[in-house]
């Protein structure tokens, strides 16, 4: 890593990326965030800089304006920093003390089989470099840190607006360098819970382990409109058309976290003897119309079976049957596309983890829309179709979106500062994807907010990576921003 670091030297925003790097060796996933908020402490004490945590766990760093700029608005500074922990079947990596370790690949910056965490490590990042400066002008700033965003946006409910004067935010958490982002989708989980009996395997039966891989993945809200596979409803398909040979489960797995379209997913099924060969046949011709389905999308789409010793017990066969039938009917991916932004899609799902294991059903969906009530609708309608099938359905979570401001001063100062540093007229968009800019804009009693950041690719997934000259170029843009405020 300090060796990809050293090539970035001559970068524009190098301070940034010796921050990203030194917080990239400390364990930050969702829930686990004590390490990470603890650098930023120690950061602050470094650097002479006042701080501030509130009950939620949330961080405020304060530092004063520069000569000449006390008159200037307070600016807050928030980015959020939990990293979404996702890696590929292969890898060993332990997110719970391993260091990320970078990958140069070309005009990009990835991980080894892992998330790289640069959503929203570069906004934690370029937060600490304005923090640490010496040579760049601005008024107060308050540095807003916030924890456990991927998950349930505790960090952002919680915030205590108490710590905070400034009415005009800069949330560094978003993902394309020609953007400025002023609107963003709500939200809500649904947690699925159900409790079943098992029976014993009858004899006579070979017992397989079913694995389907090869599937890209992605993030909930910025992928969602590339209509990838999910593992979940894929496996779920299989095993529901494998019903016709008389399979029996004995345990289901897929996805990791609510907020990533799940890329893998696997069971332990067993099949009478004397159908094992028709049951191999037709899984070959299943896989091979999904994948004929999906070679646009997902092109490495694969499954493999595999001969495993007996199982004891299965899933009774009415509930077996029932619950296939809820897994793969539930409403996922894009529900509806927006009337009032074009390309942009309005509301969604995603059924981003299911267990059934050891007596015990348990998933979790997550949904996301531009409107408050589209969200709640369809939170209801998918916890109608799960609590049809005798399931327990928590509503976890809501969390508002972030309506558009039409009269917005930074958005005009950002407009201008990008069009002066790059020649050209910014992009300005609402995004389906969650940012805390409504929730912490409602927190405060209003607030004048746009959202930035550098081009990352497949956030939320091994694949994610951060291009190296975007980063730059965001950063020059919340400088010139600071500088002209």
């Amino acid at each position: 890593m300090n060796a990809v670091v050293d090539k970035l030297s001559p970068s524009f925003a190098y301070s940034l990326w010796k921050n990203f790097a030194m917080i990239s060796e400390v364990p930050r996933g969702s829930a686990n965030e004590q390490e990470i908020v603890q650098l930023l402490v120690d950061f602050a004490d470094k650097y002479r800089l006042k701080w501030k945590k509130d009950a939620t766990g949330n961080l405020v760093i304060y530092k004063e304006a520069t000569e000449g700029k006390e008159r200037c608005p307070v600016v807050i500074l928030q980015s959020h920093v939990d990293m979404v922990t996702e890696k590929t079947d292969q890898s060993q990596h332990d997110f719970s003390i391993d260091p990320i370790e970078w990958v140069e690949d070309g005009e990009w910056i990835r991980a080894n089989g892992t998330t790289l965490g640069a959503d929203d490590g570069i906004g934690v990042a370029a937060t600490m470099a304005i923090l640490q400066s010496t040579d760049i002008s601005h008024g107060a700033i308050e540095a807003l840190f916030t924890v456990e965003e991927e998950t349930s946006m505790a960090g952002a409910m919680g915030v205590d607006s108490n710590l905070l004067r400034g009415r005009r935010l800069i949330n560094i958490d978003s993902e394309d360098s020609d953007v400025l982002t002023v609107g963003c989708a709500g939200g809500i989980n649904l947690d699925i819970y159900k409790t079943y009996s098992s029976e014993s395997l009858p004899e006579s039966y070979q017992s397989f382990e079913i694995t389907l891989s090869g599937l890209k993945g992605g993030h909930s809200g910025c992928d969602i409109h590339l209509q990838r596979g999910n593992a979940i409803f894929v496996l779920a398909r299989v095993l529901r058309e494998l019903q016709t040979v008389g399979i029996r489960i004995a345990n289901f797995k897929g996805g990791t976290v609510d907020n990533a379209i799940p890329r893998s997913a696997k069971a332990s099924i067993a099949v009478p003897l004397e159908q094992v060969e028709t049951f191999k046949k037709n899984v070959e011709q299943i896989i091979g119309d999904i994948k004929t389905e999906l070679r646009s999308v997902d092109p490495t789409l694969n499954i493999k079976l595999i001969e495993c010793d007996p199982l004891g017990s299965v899933i009774g066969e009415q509930e077996q049957s029932n619950w296939l039938k809820a897994m793969h009917g539930c409403l996922n991916g894009v529900l509806r596309v927006s009337d009032d932004f074009e390309l942009v899609v309005e509301t969604s799902s995603n059924l981003g983890v299911f267990s059934i294991d050891d007596g015990v059903i348990r998933g979790v969906c997550f949904v996301r829309s531009l409107i408050d009530s589209a969200t709640r609708n369809a939170g209801e309608a998918i916890a109608g179709h799960f609590e049809l099938a005798g399931a327990q359905v928590e509503r976890r979570g809501f969390f508002p979106g972030w309506k558009p401001e039409p009269k917005s001063e930074l958005l005009d100062l950002m407009h201008e500062q990008y069009k002066k540093l790059n020649q050209k007229e910014p992009k300005v968009e609402v995004i389906h994807a969650a940012l805390e800019c409504g929730i912490i804009g409602s927190a405060l009693g209003g607030a004048d907010m746009v959202s930035i950041g550098p081009d990352i690719m497949n956030p939320h997934s091994p694949d994610e990576r951060v291009n190296v000259d975007s980063v730059d170029k965001f950063y020059r843009l919340l400088v010139s921003t600071l500088e002209n405020s």
